[in-house]
C-alpha cells in the first residue's frame, strides 16, 4: 500500500469510519510492447473490515481504449481478495504511439467507505521486429502513381523509422519494380509504359535485422493512366496555297493539336528558313516574301510535361500567281434607320457587286462584326435582312445600344481569294408602344397643418417603353382652393400649396394624369392614362399654450451695468413664441426666449410698468397665443430727497383722448369677461369715491393700488408728503386708473383688448 494509501487508511481510523485497504498497490509497472495477451500487469489485495461479501473493484483508464481487462476477483479469505489487472485480448502495445497509461483502481466493501489509488503503467520497446500495419496486412500498403511519372522515382520506404541495420529481400520476381537495399521502392529504369490504361504491380518483402528477427509485408503500386493525354494533330496533313507576293510575317496558316500544355515547332526544313511558327498557338508565318514555289514543313507537337508524348505533322505550302483586283459593290457604305417594330425577314439592303475577272455568281457574303449584329441580321445572298426582334425595351437591349456595326464581306472564287468589305450602319428607333401603369398603391396621409411645400407622396408611375418610365406628371382640374395640392411634373411628387382643415374636408380624391415621354422618334406620339389618388388628412388638435401663473407681480431695484433678468416665463406648449404686447414704454424692456430684461436707463424715481407678454403656439392653423401679464415696479437704486413742501394740486379739466390698440388673435376666455365686469362695476364705484375726496383734498393722490384681480391696475399719485421725503405709495383695491409721470395726464387701462384711455 503506498503513502496515499497508509495516510487514508490512518486518516479513516482517526475518525471511526472502515474502509478497504488496498495492499501491495505499485506506483509503476513497466511492460514491454512485446507482451502478449494475458499477460499480469499488476496483482493487489483488498482487504475488507467485514465479511459480509465480497468488494466491487473496478479499473479507470485516462486514456480511452485501453488494452487492459476488468478486475479479476478471487478470495484468499472471508475478509481478503486478491484482484489482477492483465492485459485483454488482441492488445498491441506500441511504444511509439502510447508509452505510458494511468490507472485508477476504485474498491468499495460492503457497508464500508470507498477507497481508490493511482498507478502507471510504461510501455518500452521491444526486442521482436515489428513492422508497420499498412504494410504488414494482408492486402498491404496501397501506392497509386501516375504513368508518367519519371524512371527511379521512390515511391515506397518499408520502415522508414527502424533503427539498426535491416536486410530487405524481395519474395517475388515478377514485376518491374526496383527494391534497394535501404528499402526503398523504385520506378522501373524505363518508367512506365504510358499507353496502358491501369497497371497493378505486388511486391511481397521480407525484413530481417541483425538478431534474426524477421517479419514480412507487401507494397501494391497502382499505375494510373498518365496524367498528360497524348498528343494528336487535328489534321496531320495540310495542303495550303498562298498568293506570291505574301507580305513577311503574314499568317499562312495554323496547326492544332490535342494535348495538354501543348507546343509547336518546325523540325524542316531548317536551312534555308522560309517560316516560323508560335510555339503556342501553333500559327505558321513567311519569314521573307514569297515567290511562286513550293515548300513542305515538318512540323511537331508536344507534350511540357511529357516531351516524349510527341506528334508529327505535314504541311504543304504551295505559293500561286495572283490577280489582285477584288469585287466592286455598291453601295460602298451601307447606313440603314429602322423602327424597333420591323418584323424579321425584311430587307435592309441589298448589295449590287461584280467581279471583274470571274462570274458574279461566284461571290459569296457574309458578315464580320460583333455577335450583337451578327444575331440579329443575316446575309441571304446580297440581302442584308433582320433575323431577329429588334425590340428597344428590353432590358438586353439597353447595353448593346441603338446603333450597330458591322462590315459585309464579299468574296470572289477561285485562287487565291479576293474579298471586299462593305462597312455597314444599322440605327434602330425607339417606337412607343405601351400605355402608362399606375402605381398599386396611391394613397397618402398628411398632417393639416402641413405648410405651404410640404412633401405629401410621390405617384411611382411605370412604363415598358425605353427609356424605362419617361414620364410627365400632371394634376387633373389644377391647383385651387378644392384642390390645395401640386405635382412635380418630373417626379411625380405632391406638395401642398394650401391650407388645409381636417373639419373642412378630411379627405381629397386627385387625378394624375400620366404622360410618357421621349420614347418614340415622333414627339407628338405620346400614350397617357389617369391615376387616382387618395390624400387623407390627419387632424392636429388646436391647443393654445399654458403658462404658470398667468398674472406676476415682480419688484427691481435698477443696477449699474448691463440689463437685468427680471423673470423667466414657464409655458407649455409645442414651438412657441415669446413678443411683448403692451405696456413696454420707452424700450425698457426685451425678450430673449421666455426670458425678461431690464434695459438699464436713467431712472430717478421708483416707476410701475404693467406688461402683456403674449406667448403663440406653433405650428397650429389658425395659430392659438396666451397673454401673460407682469406687474413690474421698478425702483431706482440711489433716489433724491426733495425739500419738503406742501404744494396745493388744481385738477385740470380736459378733452378724453382715447387709443385703442385691438390684438385681433387673442380671444378671452368667459370667465374672464365675467370677472372683467365685475371688476368694470366696482371700478365706477371707486372712481366715484375718488372724484368726491379730490374735491375736498389739498394734497395729490400717488397711491398704487392693487385690486384683487392682477390684471387691472391703477397708479394714483397723493399729495400727502411727509417732511424731508417722499410718502410711499401702498398696495390696496386696483381700480384700473393711472397717471403718466412723464406729461401728468390720467388714463383708464382696459386689459381686455390692451388699450389705454386718456382722460
Amino acid at each position: 500500500m503506498g503513502m496515499h494509501g497508509h495516510l487514508s487508511f490512518l486518516l479513516l481510523l482517526l475518525l471511526g469510519l472502515h474502509a478497504p485497504v488496498l495492499l501491495g498497490m505499485p506506483r509503476v509497472v513497466t511492460l514491454s510492447e512485446d507482451s502478449v495477451p494475458g499477460t499480469l500487469v499488476a496483482k493487489v489485495t483488498v482487504s475488507c473490515s467485514n465479511a459480509t461479501g465480497s468488494p466491487n473493484v473496478t479499473l479507470h483508464s485516462m486514456e480511452p481504449g485501453h488494452p487492459f481487462n476488468p478486475i479479476a476477483i478471487s478470495a484468499m479469505s472471508a475478509t481478503t481478495f486478491q484482484t489482477e489487472v492483465t492485459l485483454r485480448a488482441g492488445a498491441e502495445l506500441d511504444a511509439y504511439q502510447a508509452n505510458q497509461y494511468t490507472l485508477t483502481l476504485w474498491a468499495a466493501c460492503p457497508g464500508e467507505e470507498e477507497v481508490e489509488e493511482q498507478f502507471f503503467v510504461r510501455v518500452t520497446p521491444g526486442q521482436a521486429l515489428r513492422c508497420d500495419t499498412p504494410f504488414a496486412s494482408v492486402e498491404g500498403a496501397v501506392v497509386q502513381v501516375s504513368a508518367d511519372v519519371a524512371p527511379r522515382t521512390p515511391l515506397y520506404s518499408v520502415l522508414p523509422g527502424s533503427l539498426g541495420e535491416l536486410t530487405f529481400r524481395l519474395q517475388n520476381h515478377d514485376t518491374p519494380l526496383t527494391l534497394t537495399r535501404r528499402g526503398l521502392v523504385l520506378v522501373p529504369d524505363n518508367g512506365f509504359d504510358p499507353i496502358k490504361e491501369t497497371q497493378m504491380f505486388r511486391l511481397e518483402i521480407e525484413v530481417t535485422d541483425q538478431h534474426g528477427h524477421n517479419c514480412s509485408g507487401a507494397v501494391r503500386v497502382e499505375v494510373l493512366p498518365s496524367r498528360c493525354p497524348n498528343v494528336t494533330f487535328l489534321e496531320p496533313q495540310q495542303n495550303v496555297s498562298v498568293p506570291e507576293g505574301t507580305s513577311p510575317l503574314e499568317v499562312i496558316t495554323q496547326v492544332q493539336a490535342t494535348g495538354e500544355n501543348v507546343r509547336y515547332a518546325i523540325l524542316t526544313p531548317v536551312s534555308p528558313a522560309l517560316f516560323t511558327i508560335d510555339e503556342r498557338t501553333g500559327k505558321i508565318r513567311n519569314i521573307r516574301q514569297l515567290e511562286v514555289a513550293n515548300a513542305q514543313l515538318r512540323v511537331q507537337a508536344f507534350s511540357v510535361q511529357c516531351p516524349d508524348n510527341y506528334a508529327t505533322a505535314i504541311v504543304n505550302v504551295i505559293v500561286n500567281s495572283t490577280n489582285w483586283q477584288a469585287p466592286s459593290c455598291v453601295p460602298a457604305i451601307s447606313v440603314s434607320q429602322v423602327p424597333e417594330t420591323i418584323s424579321p425577314g425584311s430587307t435592309l439592303e441589298t448589295l449590287m457587286c461584280t467581279d471583274p475577272i470571274g462570274a458574279d455568281g461566284d461571290l459569296r457574303y457574309a458578315l464580320e462584326g460583333p455577335l450583337a449584329f451578327r444575331s440579329r441580321f443575316c446575309m441571304e445572298g446580297p440581302r442584308l435582312q433582320v433575323n431577329t426582334t429588334l425590340d428597344c425595351d428590353s432590358e438586353a437591349a439597353d447595353p448593346v445600344g441603338f446603333q450597330l456595326t458591322a462590315t459585309i464581306v464579299v468574296t470572289a472564287g477561285g485562287q487565291p481569294l479576293r474579298s471586299t468589305r462593305v462597312p455597314v450602319l444599322v440605327t434602330v428607333t425607339p417606337v412607343n408602344e405601351f400605355t402608362p401603369a399606375c402605381p398599386r398603391s396611391a394613397t397618402f396621409t398628411v398632417p393639416e397643418t402641413a405648410t405651404f411645400g410640404s412633401a405629401v407622396g410621390r405617384v411611382a408611375g411605370t412604363d415598358r417603353d425605353y427609356p424605362r418610365n419617361s414620364l410627365e406628371y400632371s394634376l387633373e382640374g389644377g391647383t385651387g382652393p378644392a384642390q390645395p395640392f401640386s405635382i412635380d411634373t418630373r417626379t411625380g411628387e405632391i406638395h401642398v400649396v394650401g391650407p388645409l382643415d381636417a373639419q373642412r374636408q378630411k379627405r381629397y380624391r386627385l387625378t394624375v394624369r400620366l404622360t410618357d415621354t421621349h420614347n418614340d422618334l415622333n414627339p407628338a406620339k405620346r400614350w397617357s392614362c389617369l391615376c387616382n389618388v387618395t390624400v387623407s388628412l390627419q387632424a392636429v388638435l388646436d391647443q393654445a399654450p399654458v403658462c404658470t401663473p398667468e398674472v406676476q407681480e415682480l419688484q427691481i431695484t435698477t443696477g449699474v451695468g448691463g440689463r437685468q433678468t427680471v423673470t423667466r416665463l414657464v409655458c407649455q406648449g409645442t414651438m412657441l413664441t415669446y413678443t411683448i404686447a403692451g405696456g413696454n414704454e420707452e424700450g425698457r424692456f426685451q425678450l430673449e426666449g421666455n426670458t425678461l430684461l431690464y434695459l438699464p436707463d436713467d431712472l430717478a424715481e421708483p416707476r410701475t410698468f404693467v406688461l402683456l407678454v403674449e406667448v403663440w403656439g406653433y405650428p397650429s392653423v389658425p395659430h392659438h397665443s396666451t397673454v401673460v401679464a407682469l406687474v413690474v415696479h421698478v425702483t431706482p437704486r440711489s433716489t433724491p430727497v426733495p425739500a419738503s413742501t406742501t404744494t396745493q394740486h388744481t385738477t385740470l379739466q380736459k378733452d378724453p383722448l382715447v387709443v385703442t390698440r385691438t390684438e385681433v388673435a387673442w380671444h378671452p376666455p368667459a370667465w374672464f369677461v365675467a370677472v372683467l365686469t365685475i371688476s368694470a362695476a366696482l371700478l365706477l364705484a371707486i372712481l366715484g369715491c375718488v372724484a368726491r375726496s379730490l374735491l375736498h383734498s389739498n394734497r395729490d393722490t400717488g397711491k398704487l393700488v392693487l385690486g384683487k384681480s392682477p390684471w387691472d391696475v391703477v397708479e394714483q399719485r397723493g399729495d400727502e408728503e411727509e417732511q424731508g421725503r417722499p410718502h410711499t405709495g401702498s398696495l390696496g383695491q386696483f381700480d384700473g386708473c393711472a397717471q403718466d409721470p412723464c406729461t401728468g395726464r390720467d388714463y383708464l387701462f382696459n386689459s381686455v383688448t390692451g388699450a389705454r384711455r386718456w382722460i
